[in-house]
């Protein structure tokens, strides 16, 4: 028998989760920080370092925003294939609760009707929303505001296969380059290769969610994880584009099988405030 869920359910979950993840950074996160600050050399990154410790703490503790970009609102689903949903239009739904939560949480609102036109919505509505069906009959829910700063300096490229692994380490290698301090390193690194232009670009875009120190299931990506985190470190761009010798806390990659004549390349990267919340129905 199907599960029945009725839509506005989701909404003082979705409500509850952007207010979370606004407030709260993780554990994992915090304890990558304190971790990047027994690497770090310089002087001036290792007192950042600390204010940004300080400040993930206070945050938390007065449930307030850890930074003032609140970010676009993404929300990713993954749906069990037994639901069955009722009630009102469920991506009207996800934006009311993205609406109460930036309201009643005082989060700025970030996001402008047209992209020419640049009228605020004056909610932070729309947000983006991924779906992924998959088994059983449970709902995920991720919450994740992504800020403008690091969203604004990801990349992607669809290379020539024989480029391979050397290539897409130059890509990845450059996009953090070029983005520098404009990203509020440390960073973490998304990675998406293989799959379409879209998807490719969604897969970098999850692996930020994966927890830092978890790397990808298979050798080969692992290794290139590894090897691409000491090369971007190994650039000195710092904590907040200081200088220094931590720059990313990690690199995180997915990837999936593509068509022959192509090897795409995407790279999402996550600013310091590492923000996402789940919960389950």
């Amino acid at each position: 028998m199907k599960r029945i869920i009725n839509t506005e359910d989701v909404i003082p979950i979705i409500s509850g989760l952007v207010q979370k993840a606004c407030y709260e950074l993780s554990d994992n996160v915090l304890d990558a920080y304190k971790d990047a600050l027994k690497k770090e050399e310089s002087p001036y990154s290792r007192d950042t370092l600390k204010l940004l410790i300080d400040n993930a703490e206070f945050a938390k503790k007065e449930q307030i925003a850890c930074c003032h970009d609140t970010g676009t609102t993404v929300i990713m689903m993954e749906i069990g294939q037994e639901i069955s949903w009722s009630g009102k239009p469920l991506i009207d739904q996800i934006n009311e609760g993205v609406r109460i939560g930036y309201r009643d949480g005082y989060l700025r609102k970030s996001i402008v009707k047209d992209p020419l036109d640049r009228i605020n919505t004056n909610d932070n509505t729309p947000a983006v929303v991924h779906t992924e069906v998959v088994e059983g009959d449970k709902v995920k829910i991720t919450a994740m505001p992504k800020g403008g700063g690091s969203e604004n300096m990801g990349s992607f490229t669809t290379m020539v296969p024989g480029e391979g692994i050397e290539g897409v380490k130059k890509f990845v290698l450059d996009t953090v380059r070029f983005a520098g301090g404009k990203t509020c390193p440390p960073i973490i690194v998304g990675v998406g290769i293989g799959g379409t232009m879209d998807y490719c670009t969604y897969m970098a875009k999850k692996a930020l969610l994966r927890p830092i120190g978890e790397h990808n299931s298979k050798p080969l990506y692992a290794k290139l994880e590894e090897e691409l985190l000491e090369e971007i470190n190994n650039l000195g761009i710092g904590t907040l584009g200081m200088g220094g010798t931590v720059t990313a806390l990690g690199v995180h990659i997915n990837y999936f099988p593509c068509h022959i004549t192509a090897l795409p390349v995407a790279v999402n990267l996550q600013c310091h405030a590492s923000r996402h919340a789940t919960a389950e129905i």
